[in-house]
């Protein structure tokens, strides 16, 4: 079958045989479908292939955020210790300046200076002009551990100037405690002088090793300088007596005492009462005889009686 296209005077144009046509038709309905094919194909390929690309960088992105996680606790713990550590140090710091402090108020008494000038419990004065915004940055962790260093420095320092501070001022009370002044009675008078005397006893003239201070029955007998206890007990003409070493060869005797309050080995203080006054052993009443013996010589103690304080 042949199909016929003529023009309007009836002019034959274009003759086809159906076959043919149908031929034609079905290769170009073909090839439409292998191009739509083709295309359809190609978008769902490049659909999937974007698919693909979006889960493998979903994945990269989880693995980074898993890794970055990781990364910050490791910070964060690292900061934790850091802080932890600079936590402990500041807290040896304020016990080391609180000892500072306590060794402070003592140098302070014992060196008799004045509380307003060294008040250790005070904190100290500070002051400044306030800095500007931009000077005024935070302290970063580098800096503040910089800073605690040197304050640890710096207080080490201290503690050691302060160390041989004290260790002086204990020297110089320790000197002062040991220097044979004054006298070894609160009230009374000095009842015989050191020398040669007319024996109560005998009417005889005999030498005295000391000086008699006579008194109330009783009263305290005190330690003119700070020593240790050498001899607490009777001794033949003395009755009760305390003997106390001063070191430096020094070394002073308190005799007839009605008690001695104190034994061999106390270690006493200057001014400490070591006996109450009485008048055992030969006496004639209520009195302290009291001797300064200088490496084992009697020495008169009127001279130590009436010496000047360091």
């Amino acid at each position: 079958m042949k199909i016929l296209i003529t023009d309007k005077q009836g002019r034959v144009r274009l003759a086809l045989d159906s076959s043919e046509w149908r031929l034609r038709a079905a290769i170009a309905c073909s090839a439409l479908l292998l191009m739509l094919g083709g295309a359809l194909g190609l978008r769902l390929a490049d659909e999937g292939l974007s698919h693909l690309g979006q889960r493998v960088l979903m994945t990269e992105w989880r693995e980074q955020l898993k890794a970055d996680t990781a990364a910050m606790a490791s910070t964060r713990e690292q900061v934790d210790m850091e802080l932890a550590a600079l936590t402990a140090q500041v807290a040896v710091l304020q016990a080391r300046i609180m000892r500072l402090d306590a060794l402070g108020e003592q140098v302070a008494q014992v060196a008799d200076l004045d509380h307003g000038e060294f008040d250790f419990s005070q904190t100290p004065a500070l002051g400044g002009p306030e800095l500007l915004e931009e000077a005024a940055a935070s302290v970063q962790p580098i800096e503040l551990q910089r800073q605690l260093n040197w304050l640890d420095q710096l207080v080490e320092n201290r503690e050691s100037q302060l160390a041989i501070l004290d260790g002086q001022l204990n020297a110089r009370e320790m000197k002062s405690q040991a220097f044979v002044a004054g006298r070894p009675i609160k009230w009374g008078w000095m009842s015989s002088s050191f020398g040669k005397r007319t024996d109560p006893f005998t009417g005889k003239k005999a030498w005295h090793n000391g000086v008699d201070f006579a008194g109330k029955a009783g009263s305290d007998v005190i330690a003119i300088a700070g020593g240790v206890v050498t001899s607490a007990a009777k001794r033949y003409g003395y009755g009760l007596m305390v003997e106390i070493n001063h070191g430096n060869g020094f070394a002073t005797r308190y005799a007839h005492n009605d008690t001695n309050l104190v034994e061999v080995g106390d270690v006493v203080e200057k001014g400490a009462v070591i006996a109450r006054m009485g008048s055992s052993g030969r006496s004639t009443g209520p009195h302290v005889h009291f001797e300064v013996l200088r490496n084992g010589k009697p020495m008169n103690p009127a001279r130590y009686i009436n010496r000047a304080s360091l």
